[in-house]
């Protein structure tokens, strides 16, 4: 007798099926990701180039003011923020503080939305 054929798995990687304490633990990853290759290196880029000369302070104002530069700044103002707080989320939940199942939500909606609210804010006070 043969085995059964091993069908293929399905995996939904849609984000909208997932609760929030999911999606605030997959943006954490991401964000910290993003903020150690890409983020912190051209800010350290940028203020190396910055620190060179008038000119070169001047260019970087100058390519900052463009509409789809302050559009990145805005992304990562987000991704600091939202790590910033979902980082004091988890350590907090390592403390054993909100960790059943109705704060760990709630934690997790304040998480997305204080994380919204401050890079709005901060957006507000770029653009």
């Amino acid at each position: 007798m043969t085995a059964p054929k091993q069908r293929p798995k399905y995996y939904d990687l849609n984000l909208l099926h997932l609760p929030a304490p999911g999606i605030v633990s997959i943006f954490h990853r991401i964000s910290g990701l993003l903020l150690f290759l890409v983020a912190v290196p051209a800010v350290l880029a940028a203020l190396a180039a910055t620190l060179e000369s008038e000119s070169a302070w001047n260019a970087w104002r100058s390519a900052l003011a463009n509409p789809l530069a302050k559009l990145a700044l805005i992304g990562a103002t987000w991704l600091y923020v939202h790590h910033f707080i979902a980082g004091i989320r988890y350590l907090l939940l390592d403390l054993h503080l909100g960790v059943h199942k109705a704060p760990a939500q709630a934690s997790a909606k304040l998480v997305l939305a204080l994380g919204a609210a401050v890079t709005l804010l901060i957006a507000w006070r770029v653009w």
